[in-house]
C-alpha cells in the first residue's frame, strides 16, 4: 500500500509540474514591462501618459479627440481598451482637460481620480469613482499620488487640483494642472521635491504665461527637468517661440513632441 501511495504522489507531482502555461492566472496584457526609467508621453495641451518603472500606466488630463496636437493614433478611444490605463487623473472640469474622460472611462474600465463633484458631473460609474481632495495621498501600483492645490476655476467640478506622482526610486513628477503661481508652491517643493515639472505655460486669459511660469520655477522649485505644456493649442495661448524665449539659457527645459515617449 505504501508503494502504491508513493506512486500516486509521484504521478500527481508530475501532472502539476507539466501543467500548461495557460493554467496560470491570465495576463491582462495591458501592463507595460518593468523599466528602470519613468516614461512620459506628451499627448498635446495638458494631456500626458506616464508609465512608472513598475509599469503603472497613468493618463493625466486626457483631452484627445478634439485636441489638435494629439497624434491620430492616440485619438482613438478604442486604444485605451487595449492598452488599459491603471487610472485616469483629472485636474479640473474644463473641456480641454476632461471632455473625453467619460468615454475613456467607459472604454477602459479604469478608475477616474478627481474631486467628488467632478466625478458626479461627468457621470462616472460609481465603481470607477476615486474621489480625492487637496492634501490627500494614495497608492496606484508602485506610484504614490499626492493631491495638491491649483489656482484656477472648475465650475461644477469642484476645486481645481494638481498631482505629484512619487515613484519607487524616490523621484517625483508634478503636473500643475491649470494654475497661476501661488505661495503654497513653496510647500509643494518642501514636501515632495518634484524632480520633473509638467508646467502650464500658455497664459492668455487663463493662467501662467511663459515668463511668469519661469519665475515660478526660479522662486519655488528645484527640478532637474521642466516640460512645458498647455501652449500653442489655440489662440490666445502662447506659442513655442515665447516658451523658448522665457526659458532661454535654462538647460532643464525640454520641449516634447506629441506622441513620442521619452524615458527619464
Amino acid at each position: 500500500m505504501g508503494a502504491h501511495r508513493h506512486g500516486l504522489l509521484l504521478l500527481a507531482i508530475s501532472l502539476l509540474t507539466a501543467a500548461p502555461a495557460s493554467a496560470a492566472a491570465p495576463d491582462a496584457g495591458t501592463k507595460p514591462p518593468a523599466r528602470a526609467s519613468v516614461q512620459v508621453t506628451w499627448l498635446g495641451h495638458a494631456a500626458f501618459e506616464v508609465v512608472s518603472p513598475g509599469g503603472t500606466r497613468l493618463l493625466l488630463d486626457p483631452w484627445l479627440k478634439e485636441n489638435p496636437r494629439t497624434p491620430p493614433a492616440w485619438k482613438d478611444v478604442a486604444r485605451y481598451g487595449r492598452e488599459r490605463p491603471t487610472a485616469i487623473l483629472v485636474t479640473h472640469s474644463h473641456a480641454d482637460h476632461a471632455e473625453d474622460v467619460p468615454a475613456l472611462a467607459w472604454t477602459s474600465g479604469a478608475p477616474v481620480v478627481a474631486t467628488g463633484e467632478h466625478l458626479r458631473a461627468m457621470k462616472i460609474p460609481e465603481a470607477q469613482q476615486h474621489s480625492v481632495n487637496v492634501g490627500g495621498s494614495f497608492q496606484l501600483g508602485d506610484v504614490t499620488v499626492h493631491v495638491v492645490p491649483a489656482m484656477h476655476s472648475s465650475e461644477a467640478g469642484g476645486r481645481p487640483l494638481g498631482y505629484v506622482l512619487t515613484f519607487a526610486d524616490g523621484r517625483s513628477l508634478y503636473h500643475t494642472g491649470d494654475t497661476w503661481l501661488f505661495g503654497d508652491m513653496e510647500l509643494i517643493q518642501e514636501l515632495y521635491h518634484p524632480d520633473i515639472l509638467l508646467l502650464t505655460v500658455g497664459g492668455g486669459r487663463w493662467g501662467l504665461d511663459p515668463k511668469t511660469a519661469a519665475l515660478a520655477v526660479r522662486k519655488y522649485f528645484r527640478p532637474t527637468l521642466i516640460i512645458p505644456m498647455h501652449f500653442g493649442t489655440f489662440e490666445p495661448l502662447a506659442e513655442e517661440a515665447e516658451v523658448r524665449a522665457a526659458f532661454a539659457g535654462d538647460p532643464r527645459m525640454r520641449l516634447l513632441t506629441p506622441g513620442q515617449p521619452v524615458s527619464l
